[in-house]
């Protein structure tokens, strides 16, 4: 009681398999009651594809998480299934707030030559400073590399890319790489 929203959620919060009591008050009820909820760890999908019309993908990828990569590659192997002749690739970034570098430099390298730069820091200090490229040792985890897999053509397809003011972050890393290297 009295609490706001992000206050109550904050206080709600702990580790997974760990239970936490609520009380819950219904005003039309007139009572409250104590409801027992084990906490989870709450994965959304990330990645959402389809073929928009004969010939034409598209790819909403609403926030780059621990396995935004896997989904992704996984998304647009099924597309190309369906159509292995793909002629434009929209790649919609809208209101994606962002994520792990990893994993846009990832994206960015599915579009793009191996080694072309996809990000840059400079900083006071000269650990600071560094330069990613689309390459597997700059995003690939111990989990080896899912993007290898993809087909080639990708590198080449017409590609557009989505954007509003609410990407930001990682998206706009991958927005910026594929617009910087005029490939969409």
């Amino acid at each position: 009681k009295g609490l706001t929203m992000d206050q109550a959620v904050k206080r709600m919060r702990g580790e997974p398999n760990t239970k936490v009591l609520l009380t819950v008050f219904r005003k039309n009820e007139n009572r409250s009651f104590v409801v027992t909820i084990i906490r989870e760890e709450i994965r959304m999908q990330s990645v959402r594809a389809k073929m928009i019309e004969p010939g034409y993908a598209w790819v909403r990828v609403s926030q780059f998480q621990e396995r935004t990569v896997d989904d992704f590659a996984r998304k647009v192997e099924e597309l190309y299934k369906q159509n292995p002749n793909i002629k434009g690739f929209v790649l919609d970034l809208r209101d994606d707030p962002g994520g792990l570098l990893d994993g846009a430099i990832a994206i960015s390298s599915v579009f793009l030559p191996r080694d072309a730069v996809v990000v840059s820091t400079r900083g006071q200090i000269p650990e600071s400073n560094a330069v990613f490229k689309a390459r597997p040792d700059d995003y690939a985890r111990r989990g080896g590399d899912p993007i290898a897999k993809l087909p080639e053509a990708l590198k080449t397809v017409p590609l557009v890319v989505l954007v509003n003011e609410g990407s930001a972050s990682a998206s706009e890393i991958v927005s910026g790489a594929l617009k910087d290297h005029k490939r969409a």
